[in-house]
């Protein structure tokens, strides 16, 4: 699978949201957050400071689903990732 442009291939990692006291957040609570946290598949061919299995957090509005071969996918563009960890 290869991207193309500044578009990124990314595979949402599913985290359990916990405030500092320690209490789970419900799943309508955790929409609430604005950003997403994902792991690159496969960054677009014009792409150059991400690179493949970097974990990255991104704009929980941004892109859209996709299944390949089976497989739930986001492809969002690069302007939309805010953090490289």
């Amino acid at each position: 699978m290869k991207p193309i442009g500044k578009y990124i291939v990314i595979s949402q990692i599913k985290e359990e949201v916990k405030t500092e006291s320690g209490l789970l957040l419900s799943a309508a609570d955790a929409l609430d957050i604005r950003y997403k946290k994902g792991k690159v598949i496969a960054p677009g061919t014009d792409v150059s400071v991400i690179d493949s299995e970097d974990v990255i957090f991104y704009d929980s509005r941004a892109g859209y689903t996709m299944i390949i071969k089976g497989e739930q996918y986001t492809v969002i563009s690069e302007r939309d990732v805010v953090v490289v960890l």
